[in-house]
């Protein structure tokens, strides 16, 4: 029967509905983000006024998250942002281009962002073990990079039902925060704002935009959905509901979770992150034992541990999917282009991406955070919002289950709250992040002119096609 030939086939299976689409983007979103990223970013502007930067950090997501919906209702395959990039930017001209710049940064930020979450893990741990030196931590990070990636060796469908299982324990340590907050709230303590707090100056602007550029990196992954789109039933309601749920459930999370932090531990004990190692290092932890004791801190911290994993469990397991769908139109390494013969998922990608971030966790938290925000935003989220409306009108009969509502407005807010994190971004990060793009150059035109594709298949004769392996 030809069914049966198609099920013998290895090949992608739809595993993953609203709820469990939900429970992905949420758990890449909170992970370990708002538990590390804390002190760094009251740091940023000195006092609680910095929490302005979640909330900027928001009116940019939201937006954004729409350009997103309407990309991964309209192109429901694996691959996100290479798949939009392409198709926006002409698949057989600048598409190529742009898709290729975004798989070459992909392959240093997306492991990054990953390696933040062990990174973060290893420091909680610390709260349970006691201080680690580097050595020893980087250990911690390098086994659990080896567990996330035994975990996800497997079919998608019992991937669907192990991630609601991790979902369900970040709700509970995040509800854990908010109700014990909420109990012994102080108000005197969570809004000491210090002595010109809210005067406008370039020191302030540039301090929002630092606790801005904070703020995205928590928010970030309430689109992981799309880089699934291939694994999801039913993705043209899913994909943009699954989306829009996220974004709002966490930053109600956030705004709640933070509140609730330092209207406890005072905000001037924390802050410099770097003069208060060991309460800056694992601050949610040190709320609860100031509130119930350090046995129920221990039993919380564990909760947190637990977060973190389901966090890069769902980055791990959507960005492996990118370099497969590349590879899969001979944008990428023709080896990635491989399902596993038994349990039909791109285990080459997964193997890859999976040691990349472990290599990445021996960097420092602070140096791996602003490397993810420098090399992310101008050629993927300023160049996906560029890509909605080249399709919009290139392809205007396209299939659009989700529009952007009121459009091109989000597209216009989302646009410029992106320029305004690159141009409140030291000059040291703009400059490691054009150089990554240099590079990415250098390398695509070298490539397009070994195979004759453009911008160079019409000045010479077209080769037999080769694969790259």
């Amino acid at each position: 029967m030809p069914g049966t030939n198609k099920d013998a086939q290895p090949h992608l299976r739809r595993g993953f509905g609203l709820l469990q689409s939900t429970a992905l983007n949420m758990s890449n979103m909170v992970g370990i983000g708002p538990f590390i990223t804390m002190p760094l970013l009251l740091t940023a502007m000195g006092g609680p006024q910095a929490m302005i930067g979640w909330v900027v950090a928001v009116l940019i997501a939201i937006p954004d998250g729409m350009v997103w919906s309407e990309l991964g209702a309209s192109m429901p395959g694996d691959g996100g942002s290479y798949v939009y990039l392409k198709e926006g930017f002409g698949p057989e001209s600048f598409g190529r281009l742009m898709a290729f710049l975004f798989i070459w940064q992909f392959i240093l930020s997306g492991p990054l962002e990953i390696a933040s979450g062990y990174i973060g893990f290893s420091d909680y741990l610390q709260y349970i073990t006691g201080p680690l030196k580097h050595s020893p931590a980087f250990a911690v990070c390098v086994a659990l990079g080896i567990i996330n990636i035994a975990l996800l060796y497997r079919r998608i469908g019992s991937i669907a039902k192990l991630t609601v299982s991790l979902w369900v324990g970040l709700l509970l340590c995040t509800g854990a925060v908010i109700v014990a907050g909420a109990l012994h709230f102080n108000p005197r303590i969570a809004f000491d704002f210090p002595k010109g707090a809210f005067s406008f100056s370039t020191g302030f602007l540039f301090g929002l935009g630092a606790a801005t550029r904070l703020g995205v990196y928590d928010y970030m992954g309430y689109y992981d959905v799309c880089f699934i789109g291939g694994e999801v039933r039913n993705p043209g309601k899913s994909i943009p509901r699954s989306i829009i749920i996220s974004l709002i459930a966490v930053a109600v999370i956030y705004f709640a979770m933070n509140l609730a932090v330092i209207g406890v531990v005072p905000w001037r004990e924390f802050v410099p992150a770097d003069s208060h190692a060991d309460t800056a290092k694992f601050i949610a932890s040190i709320f609860m034992e100031r509130l119930y004791g350090r046995q129920v801190a221990l039993v919380f911290t564990g909760l947190v541990l637990w977060t973190a994993f389901a966090s890069v469990f769902a980055l791990l397991l959507g960005y492996s999917r990118i370099p497969f769908a590349a590879a899969q139109d001979g944008y990428f390494f023709k080896v990635f282009d491989r399902l596993h013969p038994k349990y039909d998922f791109p285990h080459i990608s997964l193997l890859a991406i999976g040691i990349l971030s472990i290599v990445g966790s021996f960097f420092s938290l602070d140096t791996v955070i602003n490397a993810i925000i420098a090399m992310r935003i101008a050629i993927q989220f300023c160049g996906q919002i560029v890509a909605v409306s080249l399709l919009r009108r290139r392809r205007p009969d396209m299939n659009r289950p989700y529009r952007i509502w009121l459009y091109p407005l989000p597209n216009l807010i989302a646009l410029i709250g992106w320029i305004f994190v690159i141009v409140t971004t030291e000059k040291e990060l703009l400059a490691f992040g054009a150089a990554s793009l240099v590079v990415g150059l250098v390398f695509f035109f070298g490539w397009s002119w070994q195979e004759r594709k453009w911008p160079f298949a019409g000045n010479q004769p077209v080769p037999a096609k080769t694969e790259i392996r």
